[in-house]
């Protein structure tokens, strides 16, 4: 009997090593703080007893806490914060409305005189994400004067036993040195991610930022239908953490009995890199009526741009460069800034074009005759301080505080107020005269300040409140394109925010993006890997002037990831001093070899699977396009001797071919194959089924 009684004293001893041991080893939290919860097949929200939350992701069977339990939601006063609530009741219901159907789950807090709600929704359709609706009430009897609000405030843990690095990140703020929107995050990082200005014309951004490790991530935001000055602070403190959030500074009173409701913000969980976290908002946005613009197929041509030549641009100089454009086999000819007599009046430059519109016009006429479509560069919302336009019209301009002109810097120029109607109205009259008096196909909108605006103070414009003209930003470029569309149907519109981070609410009012003013080939890549998920595929990407790459020959970087190839060279012949535009015969060559692969393979045209390679942790960085049933896949790394994974492919035999140098690497077999590849700079495959 001792016997027996030491063996089963021995299994249940066993037994429980075995289970803590897989405890320890498990990423599954325990739950002994957790009073509260909501989830789904890939994400649960949790809540202890004073309404602090944390985010678990679900994934492949295992559920990975980001992070401790913290005051997520939280409101401040000059003088206080508002952390902990206690929770007072719970209630879970299924809902239906604007984003569809699902699962909320309302919780209610209290804290002295200041109760707190808070709605946790997770749709059908995104399992992925939660929206959160938080809102505070007054129960006193005096007025609370609030100064901001956090919502999705979380400490994310590094990955542990993971190698160094610990975090990527994608970030949205706009700045005037033109940061990566992508990037290493290193200890003692901050970015606050400010959506409003950050200097006197850079500001705007999409409301998301995105951290993630080896095996997960999260992404946080809001999803109100129009721009809202929030910050989205990144950082990280320390080796093994990062800390997100989303935040509004507002003063403003809560009367009692008086409730206050903070935006619709979100949080998501993912795997992978942050390319899910921007197709799932842009989804969720489309229920809102957030819809990409068409493109013509046009728009998928390969484009060259008279800046190379600058503002002192002549009409000679685009003139006899048409003919080696042509033979080089480019769609579109742009005349850049520089052609007009000043900001804001946009007329023609009578130096230039001695016989006035006249003059123009023949220009156009013989960009079509040459076979070109013909695209105008212009800078809406400038006016020049000295223009007819604002001696005539003072009261356009958008004023500061204290009554001064804002200033545009790059153009020495005033912002106009885009609330305004009579600016509205200015600007569809001058897309009417490019595009049909002119005979124009397309316009190119450019600068830094087209991607915010500040608040505006001019009382002749009547405004509501100051922020009036940061949310009348999207309309004011939705009247542009509508116009465009409406005087010339099919009508190329270029948004080219000069490399501030694009505001996700003026995307559905222009079809085709940029990678605008990019500062090396990681930025074309990079920011092809975001507009691509915030936009979709349907909207050409141009890489932008192929000289602004690496080594200013860097069309790699821009077919790789799917974007339409463009040049800013110059006939050594037609300009005085010579430098990186000038086209020698070796660069032509160089030229004309990945123009005529671009139009052979088109792979702009094709589906980009952001998905499936981590721009961050994996090595070589990946990109791939799916075409038909073709694979190209574009591998980056300054030396790379190794192997090479091709994912996505089908259960089926593919050959493979490095289609710029013609290299033949054999067949593989998918779904998933690699290849052994020693490269510098970037390799390009094609994988074809047999």
């Amino acid at each position: 009997m001792k016997h027996f009684i030491s063996n089963l004293s021995l299994v249940v001893l066993l037994g429980i090593l075995i289970a803590t041991s897989q405890a320890e080893n498990s990423s599954t939290p325990k739950s002994a703080d957790r009073l509260a919860s909501i989830q789904s097949q890939s994400l649960r929200m949790e809540f202890d007893n004073k309404l602090h939350s944390r985010v678990v992701a679900r994934f492949q069977g295992k559920e990975i806490p980001l992070g401790p339990f913290s005051a997520s939601e939280t409101i401040s006063s000059a003088t206080q914060t508002w952390r902990d609530f206690t929770l007072a009741s719970q209630k879970r219901e299924h809902i239906t409305d604007g984003f569809g159907s699902g699962e909320r789950l309302t919780l209610t807090g209290n804290a002295g005189s200041l109760n707190k709600t808070v709605s946790v929704t997770i749709y059908d359709d995104s399992p992925a994400l939660a929206v959160f609706d938080v809102s505070y009430t007054n129960n006193g009897t005096s007025n609370i004067a609030i100064q901001s609000w956090h919502n999705h405030s979380y400490t994310i843990d590094a990955q542990r036993g993971a190698p160094e690095p610990a975090f990527w990140s994608y970030q949205s703020g706009s700045y005037e040195k033109r940061p990566n929107w992508v990037l290493l995050l290193k200890t003692g990082f901050t970015q606050q991610n400010y959506l409003g200005m950050n200097a006197s014309d850079y500001g705007g951004g999409t409301p998301i930022i995105d951290v993630w490790r080896r095996d997960v991530g999260i992404g946080v935001g809001h999803v109100e239908p129009g721009p809202r000055l929030v910050s989205l602070p990144v950082s990280m403190p320390d080796a093994r953490h990062a800390h997100i959030a989303v935040t509004y500074k507002h003063a403003r009173d809560i009367a009692p009995g008086e409730s206050f409701h903070t935006f619709r913000t979100f949080v998501t969980v993912h795997q992978g890199d942050y390319f899910q976290t921007l197709t799932t908002y842009r989804r969720l946005m489309a229920k809102q009526g957030f819809t990409m613009a068409s493109t013509p197929e046009s728009g998928f041509g390969a484009i060259w741009c008279a800046w190379g030549y600058g503002r002192s641009v002549q009409l000679k100089q685009v003139y006899e460069t048409l003919p080696t454009a042509k033979k080089m086999g480019f769609t579109w000819v742009t005349l850049d800034d520089g052609w007009q007599n000043d900001y804001g009046d946009w007329q023609v430059d009578p130096k230039k074009f001695p016989n006035g519109d006249a003059d123009m016009k023949a220009l156009v006429d013989r960009i079509h005759q040459e076979g070109f479509k013909a695209q105008l560069w212009w800078s809406p919302l400038s006016a020049s301080p000295n223009s007819k336009l604002l001696h005539d019209e003072p009261d356009l301009i958008l004023e500061n505080r204290d009554g001064s002109p804002r200033k545009i810097s790059w153009w020495n120029t005033d912002y106009l107020c885009p609330a305004d109607e009579k600016v509205v109205e200015n600007q569809d009259a001058l897309v009417r005269k490019i595009l049909v008096d002119w005979g124009f196909d397309g316009l190119k909108l450019d600068g830094q300040h087209m991607n915010g605006v500040p608040a505006c103070y001019n009382p002749a414009h009547h405004h509501a409140k100051p922020e009036d003209s940061v949310e009348a930003l999207p309309d004011f470029f939705k009247s542009i394109y509508d116009t465009a569309q409406k005087v010339k149907p099919g009508a190329l519109v270029e948004f080219c925010p000069c490399g501030t981070s694009y505001s996700f609410f003026t995307m559905p009012h222009f079809n085709m993006s940029v990678a605008s003013d990019p500062e090396s080939s990681f930025q074309v890549r990079s920011k092809a890997k975001t507009i691509k998920g915030l936009m979709g595929d349907d909207i050409p990407y141009f890489g932008d002037h192929v000289e602004l790459s690496d080594g200013g020959d860097d069309f790699a970087s821009t077919m790789g990831v799917g974007g339409v190839v463009g040049t800013q060279f110059v006939l050594p012949s037609l300009v005085t001093k010579h430098g990186k535009y000038d086209l020698t015969p070796a660069r032509e060559k160089v030229f004309e070899k990945w123009i005529n692969l671009y139009k052979e393979k088109m792979i702009s045209r094709g589906e980009y699977l952001g998905s499936l390679y981590d721009i961050g942790f994996d090595l070589p960085e990946a990109h791939v396009i799916r075409k038909n049933n073709s694979m190209y896949y574009a591998f980056f790394a300054k030396n790379w001797n190794g192997k090479v994974q091709l994912r996505g492919l089908e259960d089926k035999t593919y050959h493979v071919m490095d289609y710029v140098n013609g290299k033949d690497y054999g067949t593989v077999r998918g779904p998933m194959a690699q290849i052994s590849a020693a490269f510098a700079k970037h390799l390009l495959l094609e994988a074809d089924p047999q």
